[in-house]
């Protein structure tokens, strides 16, 4: 399964951490949302995207990105990281799938060392994560959704 992963990862490189681990699992583009580029996502079987927990929600520029280069019916997948609070995860890149009929084969979430704001001054909440069984936890999800992919276009 051909698969890109549109993602933003800042600050402690959590997110990216996490991604690098699935894309060891198969045939995986990881896609820079903040490089700007013209992006053609229709020549993949399936699209993730990932970012970081911002404020409770995901960055941004991800949420707009999605909105943008999402082409109508791709399967699709979610992944984040978070220091304390996962807050509303991936609902507004799941409603931005359900407007583009595309499929959701499962979300993806895990702790990720925070300095944000006031954790600074605790030297950061969620220390040492995403660890060993954080990455195993993304490759076996990544491992899943492929299955349940090449499940659904063998039907």
């Amino acid at each position: 399964m051909k698969t890109a992963i549109c993602y933003y990862s800042r600050h402690h490189g959590n997110t990216l951490k996490v991604l690098e681990a699935m894309a060891r699992e198969g045939e995986v583009d990881l896609i820079d949302v903040t490089t700007r580029q013209a992006v053609r996502l229709d020549g993949y079987d399936c699209i993730g995207f990932a970012s970081g927990i911002y404020a409770f929600h995901f960055q941004k520029s991800v949420v707009e990105f999605a909105r943008q280069y999402l082409p109508k019916g791709k399967p699709v997948f979610f992944v984040y990281t978070f220091g304390g609070a996962k807050g509303s995860g991936a609902a507004e890149l799941a409603e931005i799938a359900r407007e583009k009929s595309c499929p959701v084969l499962g979300e993806f979430g895990c702790r990720g060392y925070d300095t944000f704001g006031p954790f600074k001054l605790v030297g950061g909440i969620a220390k040492g994560h995403p660890d060993a069984a954080d990455l195993e936890n993304a490759r076996r999800f990544y491992r899943s959704i492929t299955e349940k992919h090449t499940r659904e276009m063998q039907k």
